[in-house]
């Protein structure tokens, strides 16, 4: 097993540089164009030097310190409040317009209803007349 792991390291490398470069902006690439790094990365990523040439050189770097910020500290500079759906007048408010349309449709379906129960009746109502009374009762034997 332990043969193998230089191989899966090198390709763990030059996968993650691949999707790196796939993913940064191009604003952010250095040097040449997104394109070509695309290209160095895939022919010389068996030799890992296309993909450490991608990671040293190919994209801007944002110092840890000055410029950035921990998540910590995002989240504390942008907090937002939950609110509970109970609580949120627009997810109430949505729920309102829903009930009304549900129950615009249930009453268009029962009306529907309705009026095919009644069509049913009504033919079977004159499939009785037109078979005739003789037809309803057999003849009686004596």
């Amino acid at each position: 097993m332990l043969r193998y792991l230089p191989f899966l390291l090198v390709l763990a490398l030059w996968i993650y540089a691949f999707i790196d470069c796939l993913n940064t902006p191009e604003s952010q690439v250095r040097g040449l164009p997104k394109v070509v790094w695309v290209i160095i990365i895939l022919l010389f990523g068996e030799v890992l030097i296309g993909p450490i040439a991608w990671l040293v050189a190919g994209r801007t770097r944002h110092p840890a310190t000055g410029g950035g910020s921990t998540p910590s500290e995002w989240h504390r500079n942008h907090s937002t409040k939950f609110v509970a759906p109970d609580d949120n007048p627009e997810f109430l408010r949505s729920l309102k317009e829903e009930n009304k349309k549900d129950e615009a449709l249930l009453k268009d379906w029962e009306a529907d209803l309705r009026r095919r129960e009644e069509e049913l009746r009504r033919k079977e109502s004159k499939q009785g007349d037109a078979s005739g009374p003789d037809d309803a009762q057999p003849p009686a034997k004596g």
